[in-house]
């Protein structure tokens, strides 16, 4: 027994030395190849945190710049906001200059804006799909503001789909309620009276203490009536 558990041991010992032999004879059959399969991991993780770093860089320069175009926007100075006094640039220039960062990507919703506002409804819809939806509130309004560009150009059915997709992507009872309104009378305005009406009892059931739900009564009462009357 005694002699068998030794057979066994060396037997194990002989197998583990063989790995190692064989590992050892691949690592010199390949220690070229290893090294330079390291170095590229090495240079990889490197230029990703230079990569970091230059875009945290460009970014607080963008977040310089834009302050002022935000500015003009609040004070309804649109153009100004869009293309900048001559001192500060605006957001064509930011959202140019500085699209890879934060601050570039929302000045392509600040252009978007500024566009919807000046009547140019394509460049709009342009610049608001471009935006990179990171905040669910802005994002919201983005996709609530695209929709209005359709309907300004005639697409009432785009303009539906896009603010039903804006009541859901916030989901707070802010914007929700506010974009369910505005497909609820766009669908009155199809005479689709029976899906006007989910959507205000939605806002009547769901958000009742928001603007549109201390009022939504009237608008049920009319649609039940015209549904009635169709």
């Amino acid at each position: 027994m005694a002699k068998k558990k030794k057979e066994e041991v060396s037997q194990g010992i002989q197998n583990v030395e063989e790995t190692l032999s064989k590992t050892e004879q691949f690592l010199e059959d390949n220690y070229k190849a290893l090294l330079i399969g390291l170095g590229i991991v090495v240079a990889l993780v490197a230029l990703f945190w230079l990569y970091r770093i230059f875009l945290n860089k460009r970014n607080d320069e963008a977040q310089a710049q834009i302050y002022q175009a935000e500015r003009y926007l609040e004070m309804d100075s649109v153009y100004l906001a869009l293309n900048g006094d001559g001192n500060y640039p605006g957001f064509l220039d930011i959202a140019n200059d500085y699209g890879s960062t934060k601050a570039g990507n929302l000045a392509r919703y600040g252009a978007g804006i500024c566009y919807l506002q000046l009547g140019e409804y394509e460049e709009a819809i342009s610049f608001l799909e471009k935006y990179s939806k990171k905040d669910k509130m802005i994002a919201s309004i983005a996709i609530g503001a695209t929709g209005d560009a359709y309907v300004e150009l005639g697409n009432t059915k785009k303009g539906i789909s896009k603010y039903l997709e804006a009541a859901e992507y916030a989901d707070n009872s802010f914007n929700t309620p506010l974009f369910l309104m505005k497909a609820g009378q766009l669908y009155e305005l199809e005479n689709n009276y029976s899906e006007a009406l989910k959507l205000y009892e939605r806002i009547r059931d769901e958000y009742p203490e928001s603007n549109e739900g201390t009022t939504i009564e009237k608008y049920i009462s009319r649609v039940k009536v015209l549904a009635e009357s169709k």
